[in-house]
C-alpha cells in the first residue's frame, strides 16, 4: 500500500513532490503517514479515511475517557508504543485493538503472540495517529508514576542525597526536581485530571492512604509506605510556605499553578493526629466556576425569588449550609450577574477562592487583626455598591452587614445554619434587633449538593412500591403553585437509576448539582419577626409563600431524571 501514490492518483499531490516524499520515507526511517502529515499535504482525517478505504477496514475515533485502565493493562505499555497498537474495549475475552499501522506484519505477529499468551481473541480497528497518542497518555497512571518516583527516592537515600529546594509553584518544575517532589506533583496532577475537589493524605499505622473526593464522595486511590510520610508532608509545606519544623499544631496555606491553560489554586490544611500529620488539599479551579443558575440547580419558583431580589438596589442575600455545600459557588454566580462596569463590587473572603475580573477581592488575616468586621468597616469607606462578605460569624460583622444593607448596598454573605428556617433566629441570637432584620434581609437560601446521574448510562425504571409511596407523598405536599406543573400520577411515575459505564468510572454519577430552599422576605414574615420569630411560625409562613424544601427540590430533580431517589435520600437524611 502506497498512500503517496494514491494521493497522486487523486490529483492531490504532484509527481515531483511525491518523489521527494518517497525519498524522505526511505531515508528518514519515518512512515508514510508521518511524512505526509508533517508536510501538511492533507488533514489527518482525510489521510486515514483514505487508508480505511484501501485496507477495507473501519476507521474509528475512540475518546480516551472511554478506555478503562483495566483494558489498557491487556497490552503492556512498551508493546503498545513500539507497535502503535492499543486495546480500546473488551468484552469477556474478546479484545478490540486500535492500530495505526494494521498492515504492519510484525505488529500483527506480536498481537497474535500476545493473544495466545494471555488467552484472548481480538479484532482490529484502524485509528488515527493523534487518537493513538491521546489514548496512550492513559498509561501514565498515578500508581505507576508514583512507584517510579519512589524507586528513584530509594536510590537517592542509598546514596545519602538530601533534598533541599526552594518553594516553586510550577507543577512542571516540581516534576523536574527530587523524586519526592515528583510523588507530590503526580498526586496533584492525578487529582486535577480526575476533576477531584479535594485530596486527603492520611497516615495509618503502617501505610499512608491517599483519597480523592469525586462528586462529593471520597475514594481511596493509593497506599504508600509510612516511611515516606514526613518527606511528602514537608514537600507540601514548602509549596504552601508553611513551617516544616512545626508538626504539633494545625497549619493553613495555599499555592497556585497553571496547568493546561487553567489557573489552579490549592488550599492546604495540615492536622496533627496520633499517627502523624494529615493533609487535606482543596483544589480550586476557576475555569469550572463560570456557571449559571440553571447549572447550579436553581429553577422554577426558586429562580423567580432570586431574580426578584437582584432587581432591588439594596438588601441582604444570605446563603446557609455546612462546609462544602456550594454556598460560595452560588454567591459567585450571583456576583457574576451583579458585576457591571457601573458598579463598585468588593469582596472580603477567607480565603479568596476564585478571582473575578472587575471585582475588588480582599482576603482577611486574623493574625494581624484583619478580620471580617475590621475589613467590612474599611470596605464601607471605599464607596461600594455591592459587597460580598465570606461569612457572618459574630455580632459585629452581622451589625456592619445590616448597616450596609440599610444604607443602600447589596450584601451577599453566608451563615451557618442547617436550613432557611434557622437564619432569622440565628441573627437574633447574634444580637441583631428584630426590627432591623425585615427591612434588610431580602432572601435566605439553604442548599446541599447531590450527585447527578451519568447521562450516558442512566436507566429509566418503575420505582419500587416503597419508593413510589414516598415520592407520591412528597408530590402531594408540594406547594400548589409548584404542584400544578408536576404532571405525574401513580400510573405514570418513572424514575432513573445509576448503572455505571466507562465515562463515569462505573459509578453511575457524573458531576453535582444543588438542591435548594429559598425563603423570601414578605410583609407576613416581617410581622412574625417582630412578634414571635420562632422556627415554627417561620415554617408556617414558608409554607404559605410556597417555599419548596430541599427534600422536595430533590424529589423534583428525581422526577426530571437529574438524580436518583437514593442520592436525594442520602443527602436529606444527613440533615
Amino acid at each position: 500500500m502506497n498512500l503517496i501514490q494514491q494521493l497522486v492518483k487523486q490529483g492531490i499531490l504532484e509527481k515531483s513532490r511525491a518523489t521527494a516524499l518517497d525519498y524522505e520515507v526511505k531515508n528518514s526511517g519515518l512512515r508514510e503517514e508521518e511524512v505526509i502529515l508533517s508536510k501538511n499535504v492533507v488533514s489527518e482525517d482525510f489521510l486515514f479515511d483514505l487508508k480505511s478505504k484501501l485496507l477495507k477496514m473501519p476507521l474509528k475515533f475512540v475518546p480516551s475517557d472511554e478506555v478503562s485502565l483495566q483494558v489498557l493493562e491487556t497490552i503492556q505499555e512498551e508493546s503498545a508504543r513500539y507497535y502503535h497498537m492499543i486495546p480500546i474495549a473488551k468484552e469477556e475475552n474478546n479484545l478490540e485493538v486500535g492500530m495505526v499501522y494494521p498492515e504492519d506484519i510484525k505488529a500483527r505477529e506480536a498481537l497474535d503472540f500476545l493473544s495466545r499468551q494471555n488467552k484472548f481473541s481480538y479484532r482490529v480497528t484502524l485509528i488515527t495517529l493523534s487518537n493513538f497518542e491521546e489514548i496512550f497518555k492513559k498509561y501514565r497512571t498515578l500508581r505507576k508514576e508514583v512507584t517510579r518516583a519512589l524507586e528513584e527516592l530509594e536510590s537517592e537515600l542509598k546514596e545519602k542525597k538530601v533534598e533541599a529546594q526552594a518553594p516553586n509553584a510550577d507543577i512542571e518544575k516540581i516534576k523536574e526536581d527530587a523524586p519526592i517532589s515528583k510523588v507530590v506533583a503526580n498526586i496533584l496532577r492525578h487529582a486535577i485530571d480526575g476533576n477531584a475537589s479535594d485530596v486527603h493524605i492520611e497516615p495509618g499505622r503502617d501505610k499512608i492512604r491517599v483519597r480523592y473526593r469525586l462528586d462529593g464522595v471520597l475514594h481511596s486511590s493509593l497506599f504508600l509506605e509510612k516511611k515516606y510520610l514526613a518527606s511528602i508532608i514537608a514537600r507540601i509545606k514548602i509549596l504552601a510556605n508553611l513551617r516544616i519544623d512545626e508538626t504539633r499544631v494545625p497549619q493553613d496555606g495555599r499555592f497556585s499553578t497553571g496547568i493546561d491553560n487553567r489557573a489552579i489554586d490549592f488550599r492546604i490544611s495540615t492536622f496533627p493526629t496520633t499517627l502523624g500529620e494529615k493533609v487535606a488539599i482543596r483544589i480550586l479551579d476557576s475555569s469550572q466556576r463560570k456557571v449559571n443558575f440553571e447549572a447550579l440547580g436553581i429553577t422554577g419558583r426558586n429562580l423567580k425569588v432570586i431574580e426578584s431580589a437582584l432587581n432591588k438596589y439594596y438588601g441582604m442575600i444570605l446563603a446557609t449550609g455546612p462546609t462544602g455545600s456550594g454556598k460560595t459557588t452560588t454567591l459567585y454566580a450571583i456576583l457574576g450577574l451583579l458585576n457591571k462596569e457601573e458598579s463598585n463590587v468588593m469582596t472580603l473572603e477567607d480565603p479568596v477562592e476564585y478571582y473575578m475580573e472587575g471585582v475588588n477581592q480582599s482576603q482577611i488575616n486574623p493574625d494581624i487583626g484583619y478580620t471580617f468586621a475590621t475589613g467590612l468597616r474599611h470596605m464601607l469607606r471605599q464607596d461600594p455598591d455591592i459587597l460580598m462578605v465570606g461569612e457572618i460569624r459574630d455580632e459585629e460583622t452581622a451589625s456592619l452587614a445590616i448597616h450596609a444593607s440599610l444604607t443602600g448596598h447589596i450584601v451577599l454573605s453566608t451563615l451557618h445554619t442547617s436550613n432557611t428556617l434557622g437564619v432569622i433566629p440565628r441573627l437574633i441570637d447574634m444580637g441583631i434587633k428584630p426590627f432591623l432584620i425585615s427591612p434588610t434581609v431580602t432572601v435566605a437560601l439553604a442548599q446541599r449538593l447531590i450527585r447527578t446521574l451519568c447521562p450516558s448510562c442512566k436507566r429509566k425504571i418503575k420505582p419500587k412500591p416503597e419508593i413510589k409511596k414516598i415520592l407520591l407523598k412528597e408530590i402531594e405536599e408540594l406547594p400548589p403553585v409548584v404542584k400544578k406543573d408536576v404532571k405525574i400520577n401513580g400510573d405514570s411515575l418513572w424514575v432513573y437509576e445509576p448503572v455505571g459505564c466507562k465515562k463515569c468510572n462505573n459509578t453511575g454519577y457524573a458531576g453535582r448539582i444543588g438542591i435548594f430552599e429559598i425563603l423570601e422576605m414578605t410583609d407576613e414574615l416581617s410581622e412574625i419577626i417582630l412578634k414571635e420569630p420562632s422556627e415554627t411560625k417561620i415554617q408556617e409562613e414558608a409554607k404559605r409563600q410556597g417555599m419548596v424544601t430541599m427534600k422536595q427540590d430533590g424529589v423534583l430533580k428525581v422526577l426530571s431524571g437529574v438524580t436518583s431517589f437514593e442520592e436525594v435520600m442520602r443527602v436529606a437524611e444527613e440533615n
